[in-house]
């Protein structure tokens, strides 16, 4: 069975839906709607003949509120897993960048090792002849010995 294809119309729905849920739930999560519930809790005091009409209110914001903060929250929370899978993919390309650059610097620091140990290697030369007539001493500095 192939999955039904969504209309347009649908997806039009879901968001305007998904819209509507996200701003009530940062509407509820906000600092103004604790102050009006606050002041929705003082009016019984105030009027208490209010009381039964403000508690059948009560309940009817908390049943449209419950289900509205859960779609809302469930929608943040696919733009959040969404940007999450983005990052976790960058930051792996970031670390085969670096895996990559790690190996090449590897590569050729062995090879200064390797002409470094191969420089040691090599025998020291006491005496360099310049000419068929003077070798100069490496031993003592600044004394040149004339072989004529």
């Amino acid at each position: 069975m192939k999955p039904k294809q969504q209309k347009p119309a649908d997806s039009l729905v879901n968001r305007f839906n998904e819209n509507v849920a996200v701003k009530m739930t940062i509407m509820f999560g906000s600092i103004w709607c604790v102050y009006v519930f606050f002041l929705f809790s003082l009016v019984p005091a105030v009027v208490p003949q209010w009381q039964n009409t403000l508690l059948y209110i009560s309940n009817c914001i908390q049943l449209v509120a419950l289900p509205a903060l859960m779609v809302g929250n469930a929608v943040l929370s696919r733009g959040a897993d969404r940007r999450a899978a983005e990052d976790h993919q960058a930051l792996l390309e970031i670390l085969g960048d670096v895996r990559e650059e790690l190996a090449d610097l590897k590569d050729k620091t062995a090879g200064l090792a390797r002409s470094a140990n191969e420089a040691l290697q090599r025998p020291e030369m006491t005496d360099v002849s310049i000419s068929d007539q003077t070798i100069v001493n490496m031993d003592e500095p600044g004394q040149p010995q004339n072989n004529a």
